[in-house]
């Protein structure tokens, strides 16, 4: 018999092409990222260059097709390597990206985010705590509770244990809200067993909530009640962008005459206009009438880093649930919502166990039970960008962000009331500006903004009033110059004239 000859030895071209890629966590992360965030910046730089504006060129078409050119085949049978992956997929999305850190690129809430926040996110990303156990996400967990606190404190001042959880942005707070304000009223109605067993007796089920809001609410806020099972919200009319007390008042008296528990949502810087609700007016109606208060400050939340701006906010500590996103005021990379509560009491609804996650011995033990900070169960740290951007720039350096915007919209209303072919709507509340050329009718609006977007010149929104069709310009780049302004105004007038 042949004497052994060992274990076979690979070549080290073999033992290089065996190796598997290379991870971003560990000690050996950071030398692995760096060659490779070079070749993701220069496929930026060479995307935006090649982009020279705030949208590409051409159309949906035009966009497909050369992404399509350079991106195809999807699922090649052998990979190309990771840098020419990187950089030709990169510089692919960059050159067909819609900008929002060009001064031009004013349609939605889509802030660009601060480079930063941006730089944190990729430590997350490396990272890849989840926080749905503390034994994923131990450091992470500590932060997202020390953050959010803090947060909670700036929109609930004053009181002893505010709280706030980390969400996806607006629609999911907003459906958390609704979820809470459910539940509190179905505890209401147990609490109450004469009444219960009086509806039991005559085969009625209790009522289920009533949701109030405006026709300036969220559709996330429709959304959210068809998901819940809720009845459709009762929607009130807001001709002035506002929801109106008096009408408010109306609606109240008569669900609550009748015992409905009722939910009043209202907005504090609607998605069309940038306009928010009488919250003192309508803290204190629900308060009169025993009816819950969401308010969806999803856009006008930051104010609350403003000395300045802030007492637009007023009333808004009222509420029982407020939605607040910084990836839209807070220049934060998608996604960084969140939904504050007065008391982390409040929260109590959304516990849930699972054992491998949060064992009843080991929550006795001291590990924090995270299942109820979130209806999601794996769930990245969004809390560390955030941080960072809090521990920057502080208060005061967000709040001057957010008066820079405030600012530019201001200026760029005057220069639409100083200027003789163009209409404003309304001066501005927050940073959304409504404007179109005098004189055009709803279909040459429209048709107006759609070739300053195929032709890559301008990114607009589109709102609709009572008074019409308007161009929506939301500013939410704190650079934006009054020459960018001025020159964005100048593209719209062309196209008037051809």
């Amino acid at each position: 018999m042949p004497a052994s000859a060992g274990p076979t030895v690979a070549s080290p071209r073999e033992a290089a092409e065996d190796t598997p890629a290379p991870l971003a966590g560990g000690s050996h992360g950071p030398h692995a990222l760096h060659p490779l965030l070079d070749t993701t910046l220069d496929a930026l730089a060479q995307g935006a260059a090649t982009r020279a504006g705030p949208l590409p060129a051409g159309g949906p078409e035009a966009v497909t097709a050369r992404l399509r050119t350079l991106a195809a085949p999807a699922l090649p049978e052998t990979g190309t390597g990771a840098h020419e992956a990187l950089h030709t997929l990169v510089s692919a999305l960059a050159e067909g990206a819609a900008d929002p850190a060009h001064p031009h690129c004013a349609a939605h809430l889509h802030c660009p985010p601060l480079a930063l926040a941006a730089a944190a996110d990729l430590a997350a990303a490396a990272l890849n705590p989840s926080l749905d156990s503390w034994d994923q996400a131990p450091a992470a967990t500590a932060l997202e509770a020390l953050t959010t606190r803090a947060l909670a404190t700036l929109a609930y001042p004053g009181r002893p244990s505010p709280d706030a959880l980390v969400t996806t942005g607006g629609t999911e707070s907003n459906q958390l809200a609704l979820l809470l304000a459910r539940e509190a009223a179905r505890e209401a109605a147990a609490e109450a067993p004469g009444k219960a067993a009086g509806e039991q007796a005559a085969g009625r089920a209790p009522a289920p909530l009533r949701i109030i809001c405006g026709a300036n609410a969220h559709h996330s806020i429709h959304r959210a009640a068809w998901l819940l099972g809720l009845p459709t919200p009762l929607t009130l009319p807001t001709p002035t962008g506002v929801l109106d007390p008096a009408t408010l008042r109306t609606a109240l008296t008569e669900l609550t005459a009748t015992g409905t528990p009722t939910l009043v949502v209202a907005t504090a810087g609607t998605t069309d206009t940038g306009r928010i609700d009488p919250l003192p007016a309508v803290a204190e109606l629900c308060r009169t009438h025993g009816a819950r208060l969401h308010a969806d400050a999803s856009y006008g939340g930051p104010l609350l880093f403003s000395d300045t701006l802030r007492p637009a906010l007023d009333g808004l500590d009222q509420a029982h649930t407020i939605a607040i996103d910084l990836h839209k005021l807070g220049w934060q990379p998608v996604a960084a919502g969140l939904l504050a509560v007065p008391d982390t009491t409040a929260l109590a609804p959304l516990a849930h166990h699972a054992e491998y996650l949060n064992a009843p011995d080991d929550t006795r033990a001291g590990l924090p039970d995270l299942l109820g900070r979130s209806l999601r169960t794996t769930r990245r740290p969004d809390i560390l960008k955030i941080a960072v951007t809090l521990r920057a720039l502080g208060r005061r350096g967000i709040g001057d962000l957010v008066e820079r915007v405030c600012t530019a919209a201001q200026h760029l209303a005057d220069l639409i009331e100083a200027h003789p072919s163009f209409d404003l709507h309304a001066r501005p509340t927050l940073s959304t500006v409504l404007f179109r050329p005098t004189g055009t009718d709803d279909r040459t609006t429209a048709a107006l903004r759609r070739t300053l977007l195929h032709h890559g010149h301008a990114v607009l929104g589109r709102t609709t009033t009572p008074e019409g069709l308007w161009l929506k310009a939301t500013l939410l780049n704190p650079h934006t110059t009054p020459d960018d302004l001025r020159t964005l105004l100048t593209l719209v007038e062309g196209q008037v004239r051809r």
